[in-house]
């Protein structure tokens, strides 16, 4: 049979390569038609709550108005010019409201084309840093286990080297500096006691390595991909006082956390300190175009600026596109515009209630929820296809990873959709 006789699915299940998949043996798949608010509508009009806010981005619900206004608008004026030598209002303009609203020391925007890219520019920023700055043998990093930062090539080699995705690579990829995941959890008492709080053996492998790394790179307060873990701020309040004793710099990836997911407006507002290096995506643009960017403050940026050859050496061709910036600049402005937290809180709020009750099943080792982000852990591993066939059954899009069934739903999500959202989790953990 010819590639024009297959229908729609047969020709994607026989020539298009999803992410996560096994190409020849690939799992359920949906054609999706449409999609409006919370909803994603499949090809045989089966409408589905979207749990997962489409990996997480779409956090005012899809399609929404003012997004999709401000990208059409745009589209009629400037859909893209190069950004070497040339600037637009939208770049511009996206840029006042970072700054705005991100901490107070970061004043220089790299924009970037996804959030893997902007840990590629995050590192290889740090990289030039310290060359500018005579510390020539300064190129790897430190970083801490359980963590991801994406899938490009640089990105990979400071996810978990043994347990993270990519581990497979690892012949293949930088040696970077590992250190055990900060043990005390968001919910626990601060320990005040190196040996137990995790910063003994970061200190151990900082001071040790401190000629040969650039910078320490994890996620602030909740590690995503990498277990849904959340662990206490004032570990990076200490590790910050440490970088800063090495001449380290410190880089916050908050491609999944920033932009009110975690309840602050930034995990790092969790904190007393803040980054040298932080990386924004996803949520940047309400999910409607990819997009992402990597700011940091005036020391790096005059440090680069300042060394040989001066010019940062990164310039995607698709940087600062104007229909992602004009999403961005919507996207925010939706954001700040209301009440955010009050909606987050009282998502939050409804799902410690109502995924309580998973607690007492005897195959779930815990149950965790911090902001809009609510997390079933099992003690086995779950079967991301069947779990993904089962909810499609109940009418929610979840699609677990490794032990956790879990959720971050959009924000305009309302109490009777959060309702369905969670006594699906509750179903899956009792079933799988």
């Amino acid at each position: 049979m010819s590639a024009a006789d297959l229908t729609q699915l047969e020709f994607d299940q026989q020539h298009l390569w999803h992410p996560y998949t096994n190409v020849v043996k690939p799992g359920p798949t949906f054609v999706v038609k449409e999609s409006e608010g919370v909803h994603i509508t499949l090809e045989d009009g089966t409408r589905l709550i979207d749990a997962m806010s489409s990996w997480w981005c779409m956090m005012h619900g899809h399609r929404n108005p003012a997004i999709t206004k401000a990208i059409h608008d745009q589209l009629d004026r400037l859909p893209h010019v190069m950004f070497g030598g040339l600037t637009h209002d939208p770049a511009i303009d996206l840029g006042r409201k970072l700054l705005e609203i991100t901490p107070e020391s970061l004043t220089r925007i790299f924009y970037c084309d996804s959030g893997s890219v902007s840990v590629e520019v995050a590192m290889k920023m740090a990289v030039q840093y310290q060359h500018a700055m005579g510390f020539e043998g300064r190129s790897q990093f430190a970083t801490v286990r359980s963590g991801y930062h994406g899938d490009t090539w640089k990105a990979m080699s400071v996810c978990d080297p043994d347990t993270g995705m990519h581990h497979l690579f690892q012949g293949a990829l930088s040696v970077q500096h590992f250190v055990s995941r900060p043990p005390v959890t968001i919910d626990q008492e601060w320990i005040d006691d190196p040996a137990r709080n995790g910063l003994a053996e970061l200190r151990q492998v900082l001071e040790g390595s401190a000629k040969k790394i650039a910078g320490f790179i994890l996620e602030p307060v909740v590690q995503g991909t990498g277990g849904m873990y959340f662990y206490h701020p004032e570990y990076l309040n200490q590790a910050r006082a440490l970088c800063d004793e090495l001449g380290i710099l410190l880089i916050f990836d908050e491609i999944a956390t920033g932009f009110g997911r975690t309840g602050a407006l930034f995990a790092t507002d969790f904190c007393t300190v803040e980054p040298d290096i932080i990386c924004l995506g996803k949520g940047l643009t309400g999910g409607h175009i990819s997009f992402a960017c990597t700011m940091t403050n005036d020391l790096v940026a005059e440090g680069v600026g300042g060394g040989n050859p001066g010019i940062f050496m990164h310039g995607p061709t698709y940087m600062a596109n104007p229909l992602a910036c004009a999403a961005a600049k919507a996207s925010l402005d939706l954001l700040t515009g209301q009440d955010w937290q009050g909606r987050v809180a009282a998502i939050s709020e409804q799902m410690q209630a109502e995924l309580a009750p998973a607690r007492d099943l005897p195959n779930v080792a815990d149950v965790r929820i911090l902001g809009a982000i609510g997390v079933i852990e099992m003690k086995h591993q779950v079967s991301a296809d069947e779990a993904h066939a089962r909810a499609h059954e109940m009418g929610v899009f979840l699609r677990p990873f490794g032990k956790n069934i879990y959720t971050m739903p959009p924000f305009i999500t309302s109490p009777d959709q959060l309702s369905e959202i969670t006594a699906g989790m509750l179903r899956l953990a009792r079933e799988l």
